[in-house]
């Protein structure tokens, strides 16, 4: 059997006041209690809550100076790409239309990696699509192999900045992906996917793989809305 490490004291500080931030107990340009206080109220101990607080304050969740009351910053409009991330990692305080938003920057994201893949590394793609043509009915495994493949497509494009935004919501990702995939209609045409990018990738066909990959996002954006219309 394996474990889970269990939390570093700063690291569990720090996740509990993203989830304290994100459940309006320290509401947005609202200030955090002083030091001593916030610190008996988190159950830790002062040289911890200041790890923590450095954290938040790197990744943009709280403005930090001296002599003055810690503000929580407003980060949907002052943060960055950690505090996107770390938003994804907590599913039950996701805004409504945070995943079909999500599912929009892949839209755009996903045919310009693609794309870029099948120039650079096609013989990779090749190999990668031919073994997603295999796999079997089911959902977990299809969610599997379509982050692989996505992953490995981030990978081949040869700019890593798709590579960092898209580990940023694996875990995300793979909540989702067994939702989306749970739908017979999605993993049909997830297979018909890989078929036409395999058929692209052989004839050397680049900017016809970003074309498809392109109608494929958009109509995923349009399954997943149907999923979350079957669960309202």
């Amino acid at each position: 059997m394996q474990w889970t490490p269990p939390h570093k004291p700063a690291e569990l500080t720090e996740k509990r006041l993203i989830t304290a931030i994100l459940d309006g107990v320290f509401p947005i340009n609202t200030t955090l209690p002083p030091e001593r206080e916030l610190a008996e109220q988190l159950g830790t101990t002062r040289p911890t809550l200041r790890e923590a607080l450095q954290r938040l304050s790197r990744d943009g969740w709280i403005e930090i100076h001296h002599g003055k009351p810690t503000r929580i910053r407003d980060y949907w409009k002052e943060g960055n790409l950690s505090v996107l991330a770390s938003i994804a990692e907590y599913p039950n305080h996701l805004p409504e239309n945070f995943i079909g938003n999500l599912l929009v920057i892949r839209q755009l994201m996903a045919p310009t990696y693609t794309r870029l893949a099948v120039e650079n590394q096609p013989q990779l793609v090749e190999g990668m699509l031919a073994e997603a043509m295999m796999i079997k009915d089911d959902a977990l495994v299809f969610t599997e192999t379509d982050w692989n493949l996505h992953y490995q497509f981030t990978l081949a494009s040869g700019n890593p900045i798709f590579t960092l935004i898209l580990n940023g919501f694996k875990e995300l990702y793979f909540m989702m992906g067994e939702k989306y995939f749970a739908l017979k209609q999605a993993r049909d045409y997830s297979r018909d996917f890989y078929s036409q990018l395999l058929l692209c990738t052989q004839n050397n066909q680049p900017e016809k793989a970003e074309q498809i990959t392109s109608e494929v996002m958009r109509q995923s954006l349009n399954f997943w809305k149907e999923i979350n219309l079957q669960h309202t």
